[in-house]
Order: structure tokens, then sequence, then C-alpha cells
């Protein structure tokens, strides 16, 4: 374990979150918690450099109730163990709903392809940032119990996947092809969204309904995916497909786009989910956090619409294809903030067509912007006014939360 240790150790020091974490006194509380979350991928360099390899995902059930594990090769196996047993119980026949044997092997590979395929940062962050809470290791209860929240989280991660790929007619995701392409499934994937959607009420039933905060839980996760409904909606109808109004491409649409799109249900969602498990009453607390993790978020969507378009789709795990699909992605946002009236005429000649040479423009353009060191100059400035902001908050504990989330993703490759 300390090899491991002192491998996300050097990795943070690269970017300074450790010395940042000692004014909290917290480091190695943090890295034990939080190193998890970098161990994924195989073509992840940090886990090459570690020795880590990813968990292979096994055959989906015969029809019997009795659900295949996949079987974890690293530290993310007692996460995964969490995943396991959750999807076993709603595999199970209950007064709800009784499987006929295709259904079940239909819903266990929907599960095991859209659920615990990504990063898993989302869900690992629970029980990460409840550890960092609570100051101390978790039992096995409030480990249980906090990794089925962040479960609860990669289900609503997985039902927004599988809704967006379809809209956005994407072709890879994580590596795989998107569920909708998958033979057989197709248009059936809409449904199969809403399956993975109504499983998070039935996990929090089960295992929270005598819990003091489960009123709370069910609150949080209907607001965020309203929130996050509503960003999807106010992406697509203003960049609708094969239509470019370069007027609608500001600033202030595409923060409120992102911070409602991405922001509420990866970064806010997780951490206010292990807020309530650790009893936290204070609304100023939820209200600090939330302004930061909203922030931190918005520079998380940039950086993602950053490789969308530099990446490397062997590495990131999908083929960009904002320009495409006529996103109002950062880039482009950027790029009509410092365009010649010649230059918004190339934009708008070519953006949202789904022509390779018409996509090799707007790079190129892009590059004639050079945009790449905008990026550059506006990821350092987010660091400092993020790192500026999180310091000021009375709670060390919290600290640790935020500054272990922005660890997580500052410079991040994928």
């Amino acid at each position: 374990m300390l090899w491991l240790q002192r491998g996300f150790a050097d990795l943070l020091s690269k970017s300074q979150i450790i010395k940042d974490l000692r004014s909290c006194n917290v480091v190695g509380v943090c890295v034990s918690a939080s190193f998890s979350s970098w161990t994924l991928s195989p073509s992840d360099p940090h886990c090459q450099k570690m020795g880590l390899v990813e968990a292979p995902t096994v055959a989906a059930s015969n029809g019997s109730g009795d659900a295949q594990k996949i079987k974890p090769a690293n530290e993310r196996s007692r996460f995964l163990e969490v995943y396991n047993q959750l999807k076993t119980e709603l595999l199970a026949d209950s007064k709800t709903f009784q499987f006929t044997p295709e259904s079940r092997v239909w819903v266990e590979k929907m599960l095991d392809h859209t659920v615990p395929g990504g990063k898993l940062n989302r869900g690992i962050s629970v029980p990460d940032s409840l550890r960092l809470l609570k100051e101390r290791e978790l039992t096995e209860e409030e480990y249980f119990l906090s990794s089925s929240l962040g479960w609860c989280v990669e289900w609503l991660q997985g039902y927004f996947l599988v809704e967006d790929d379809i809209m956005d007619h994407s072709v890879t995701r994580r590596g795989q092809p998107c569920w909708y392409k998958i033979p057989k499934v197709g248009m059936i994937a809409i449904n199969d969204g809403i399956v993975l959607r109504n499983h998070i009420p039935q996990i929090l039933k089960r295992h929270f309904k005598g819990m003091p905060y489960y009123t709370e839980l069910l609150d949080i996760f209907n607001e965020v995916e309203y929130q996050t409904s509503l960003g999807q909606m106010l992406d697509l109808i203003t960049t609708p497909e094969g239509e470019v109004d370069l007027s609608k491409y500001i600033m202030p649409t595409y923060i409120k786009i992102v911070q409602y799109k991405t922001a509420y249900y990866s970064f806010y969602l997780p951490v206010a989910c292990a807020l309530l498990m650790a009893g936290e009453k204070d609304e100023a607390k939820f209200e600090a956090a939330e302004k930061i993790l909203v922030q931190m978020g918005t520079y998380f969507q940039v950086q993602d619409d950053y490789l969308d378009c530099y990446g490397d789709p062997a590495f990131i795990g999908k083929i960009g294809t904002d320009i495409e699909d006529t996103k109002c992605s950062w880039l482009v946002v950027q790029a009509l903030q410092r365009a010649s009236e010649d230059q918004k005429n190339v934009i708008k000649e070519n953006y949202g067509k789904k022509d390779p040479s018409k996509v090799a423009i707007i790079k190129q353009l892009y590059k004639e912007l050079n945009l790449e060191k905008v990026f550059e100059d506006y990821e350092q400035e987010s660091y400092v006014a993020l790192i500026a902001a999180i310091e000021q908050q009375e709670s060390l504990p919290l600290q640790a939360v935020l500054k272990a989330f922005l660890g997580k993703i500052y410079k991040r490759q994928k």
C-alpha cells in the first residue's frame, strides 16, 4: 500500500496539490482516501507507471438470477464489490418486478456496459470525501453505504450518457461502442436509460429508507437530475443540428450550459452525499461547497471541450465530435471572441459540418488563434482562483475534500 501512496503523492506533487493539502494538515488522510480514483485504466500512464491493470468484465448471467461478478484486479476492487452486490439485488425478482430469463440477461449486460466502465471518479469520491470529512477510516457499514451512494451517482452518469450518445449520434464511449450501437440494442437504449435512472430510488429505498437524511437524498438526486436535463436542453436548443447561429455562441450561455449539464451532478452531488452521511446540517457549508464545486465543474468541462479537439481518442476513450455536432464549445466561443470578420465567416461556413475537411479547417483556425495557449492560461488562472476560494473555508476537512477533487482534475489528460 505504501508504494501506491507514494506513487500518488508523486503525481500530486507535480501539480502542487500536496503543498496545498499540507496547509490543512491532512496530507496522509487525503492521499490514502483519494489515490484509488487514479488507478482505473490500462491506457492511463499513471496506471502503467504503477503496474496496475483494468479489471476485466466477464460474461453476463445465464438468466438464473445469479449475477456474474466483475473481477477486479487492483485497489478499486472494494468499490466494485459494492457494485456487484447492488447489481445482484436489482436483478433479483421482487414484488415490483419479476424477470424473465431473457430480460435478466439483457439488464445485466446493459448494466455492465453502461455503469462501471468509466474512471469511476464521481462514485469513488463519495467514500473518499466521507473519509476526509470524518478524518478517519470508515467502518465497513459506512464504506458500503457511502459507496452505494457513489454508485447511485455512477448510475445517474450512465443514464445521462446513454441518452446523450443517442442525441449526439456518438460512436464510441469509454473506448467501446456506445450502448445504442451494440447489435440488437438500437433505440431500445432509450428505455434502458430510463431503467438506469429508476434503479437509483430502488437502491436508496433498500439501503437508506431508515436514515434521517433519506428524504434529503431523494431530493438532491431529483434536483440534480432536473438541473442536468435542463442543461442538456439548453445545449440542444442553443446548437440545433445543421444550424449555426453564431450570435448564440457567447460565454454567459456557455457557462449556464456547462454548470447545469455537468457541474452539479459530477462535482456537487458526490460531496453533498458525503456531507449528508457525515451528519452535516449547516446550510452554509453546503452552499460554500456548491459554489466552489460548480466553479470546479465549469473548469472540468472546459478541459473536456479542449480534449475533445486536442485529445488522443485512443487515450481519452472517445472520438471528439463537438465541431461536427455544432456544440457550443469553450473553444468556438473563445474563437469567436478573437476572430476577425473573415475568420468568423470561416467558422460559419465550416462549423457543424460532418465533413472531415471542414473539421480540419476549424482546427486550423483554432491554431491560428493560438487557443492552446489561451487554454493553458485559463487552466492556471482557474487553479489559482479555486485554491484561494477553498482556503477561505473554515472547515479543514471540507478544504481537504475540495482540494482532493481539484487534485484529480488539474492538468488531466483524459
